[in-house]
């Protein structure tokens, strides 16, 4: 027999199945996101302590990692630590928030927020786009406005590189179409906000509700940050609406259709709603309705309801009524959620609560004894607006890390501004 007949016949291995590389490609992506996620919460952190907060491989770390490095997101610490202050030194990671940050765009009813946020969820620069007088302005002229407040604020900041935007909004956000589906105050219905901004910047976009995207905020940032227990979020500006997030997972439903209780009664409301009924909650607690209230008992002048904080802070003993009273009845609207999510946390962002320590307590006494300990304010106080649109897309960002390999490179376009 020939020699050339023993030879092992070769074998083709065979090319891996879509469905294997999707699930390696979930894999690589859900580990890059706990090992930048533990940089984030403890950094400077070493490589054995994530893996032993990850419950990853010691190799599959240093991989992510040296993955992480290269793309901009982590870097070495200064400082060399050593294990019980013995053996060789190691280097610990930290993030690089140096370098990249992304955009936030947040539209309100009388003004758009234009910001750029740091990795940790930090404002570098913020800017407040007023609207036209009057409602109903074109959604064509406030995002084209958007998109141009951030041009400029990337302009004045050459050495920073956007990764992409984030845009938050009240009303019904549809975050898998980028589509604002109704603002009813607004008066806009189906605006393809993701388009529009992409167009305009050429950067990756990410549209969801500010309710929502203000629960993510406080899970990276704020402070139930690394705590996966369940968290409900409250807003209460001129929209008033909710998130519920749970197990680090943010409730969307169909069409990202959660968290609208704009029409939820409340016990004892008195305002008139469009709907036609009385004491809806959105009605009831609008920054809308205590200016009125405002205006018609002397207080104040104007629409702007930080104007009713500031006559509270000079004692004016109506604007403290008033700030009370509303305090009061947003309570008896976080009790009322309590009721039917009983959820381990209640973050609020309303005015009264987030500056007024006797407003926060009178919210508190409204939720009752037993869980009033549970509801704090906000954790961005001065910045809530700003957050809410840049952590729409730092949300994205840590939940995915790896895709900032197609972005990292990439600078704002010359677009049609």
């Amino acid at each position: 027999m020939p020699s050339s007949s023993l030879a092992p016949t070769p074998v083709l291995a065979r090319p891996p199945s879509p469905t294997r590389r999707a699930v390696d490609s979930d894999r690589r992506r859900t580990s890059a996101s706990a090992i930048l996620r533990s940089v984030l919460a403890h950094g400077p952190v070493a490589r054995s302590t994530i893996a032993r907060l990850t419950g990853l491989s010691p190799a599959s770390v240093t991989d992510h990692c040296n993955r992480l490095t290269a793309l901009g997101l982590i870097q070495g610490a200064a400082t060399l630590r050593r294990s019980n202050g013995v053996g060789r030194p190691h280097v610990p990671v930290d993030l690089d928030d140096s370098r990249f940050v992304v955009g936030g765009v947040h539209v309100a009813v009388p003004y758009t927020t234009v910001a750029l946020l740091d990795l940790r969820g930090r404002v570098v620069a913020e800017r407040r786009l007023d609207h036209e007088e009057g409602e109903g302005e074109r959604d064509a002229d406030v995002l084209s406005n958007a998109a141009a407040g951030l041009r400029s604020l990337l302009a004045a900041a050459p050495d920073r590189v956007p990764l992409g935007v984030g845009l938050a909004t009240g009303g019904w956000v549809d975050r898998d179409s980028g589509t604002i589906v109704e603002h009813p105050l607004l008066g806009w219905r189906d605006v393809r906000a993701r388009e529009v901004i992409h167009a305009l910047t050429g950067l990756p976009v990410h549209v969801d509700g500010h309710a929502r995207a203000l629960v993510n905020a406080e899970r990276l940032f704020g402070r139930t940050a690394g705590d996966s227990r369940s968290v409900l979020h409250l807003f209460v500006g001129n929209v008033v609406d909710a998130a519920f997030a749970t197990h680090d997972e943010v409730h969307h439903g169909p069409r990202s259709q959660s968290g609208a209780i704009a029409h939820l009664p409340l016990a004892g409301g008195t305002e008139r709603c469009d709907c036609g009924r009385t004491g809806c909650l959105q009605a009831e607690l609008s920054e809308r309705t205590l200016c009125r209230r405002a205006r018609e008992a002397g207080v104040i002048r104007t629409a702007d309801p930080m104007h009713i904080l500031a006559a509270a802070a000079d004692g004016d003993p109506v604007a403290v009524r008033l700030l009370l009273h509303r305090a009061r009845m947003v309570g008896r609207a976080a009790g009322l959620l309590l009721d039917v999510l009983n959820p381990d946390s209640v973050v609020v962002t309303e005015m009264g609560a987030v500056h007024r320590e006797d407003c926060l307590a009178a919210l508190r006494e409204e939720v009752g004894p037993d869980r009033a300990a549970a509801v704090v304010p906000t954790s961005f106080p001065d910045s809530v607006l700003a957050v809410a649109g840049g952590s729409v897309a730092l949300d994205v960002l840590y939940r995915d890390p790896l895709s900032a390999s197609s972005v990292r490179s990439r600078t704002v376009s010359p677009g049609p501004i």
